[in-house]
């Protein structure tokens, strides 16, 4: 299969923030991927060793376009989960500002990112949603997610090789 496309790592991407990143290593947040809310297998493992995490869900909604420049979309999701005392809430309140901030801090690096991925037809819608999770969840954690969505150019011209004759 030759593939014409360009894809985009979130997941990498957000690797590499979370270990570099001087907040998330201060506050001990760990790198997981998960599947979406229900596939959070990975960050538990880890739940006995970290209380902060970052994880990246390596599954996409998304559609293709069928226009004059024919392009797919995949919205990556992005968890953030601090556990804290199950009764304090300013606890948990600390935890959900520190969420807010290193999600500012992670959005001053995807907007330089931003402008490299332009280069090779990749797109990433400019609004960026942030939701924060309004019940306790996750094994005693203050939650919240964002989610991305990614424009790429998609190749739809007809390959006559790929089909049998």
């Amino acid at each position: 299969m030759n593939n014409h496309n360009y894809n985009w790592d979130a997941t990498s991407f957000f690797e590499n923030l979370t270990s570099s990143n001087k907040l998330a290593k201060e506050e001990r947040f760990t790198f997981c991927r998960v599947s979406g809310l229900e596939g959070f297998e990975e960050a538990l493992d880890n739940m006995q060793s970290s209380a902060s995490f970052v994880c990246v869900s390596d599954i996409a909604a998304g559609y293709t376009e069928l226009n004059n420049t024919p392009r797919t979309r995949r919205v990556k999701t992005v968890f953030l989960a601090m556990r804290h005392a199950i009764d304090d809430m300013d606890a948990r309140q600390e935890c959900i500002d520190t969420m807010r901030e290193l999600f500012r801090q992670f959005m001053s690096v995807l907007i330089q990112e931003r402008t490299k991925l332009e280069q090779h037809c990749i797109y990433l819608d400019p609004r960026i949603t942030f939701n924060e999770i309004d019940r306790y969840f996750f094994s005693g954690c203050a939650c919240a997610y964002f989610q991305i969505a990614v424009d790429v150019f998609t190749d739809l011209r007809f390959n006559q090789d790929e089909w049998e004759h």
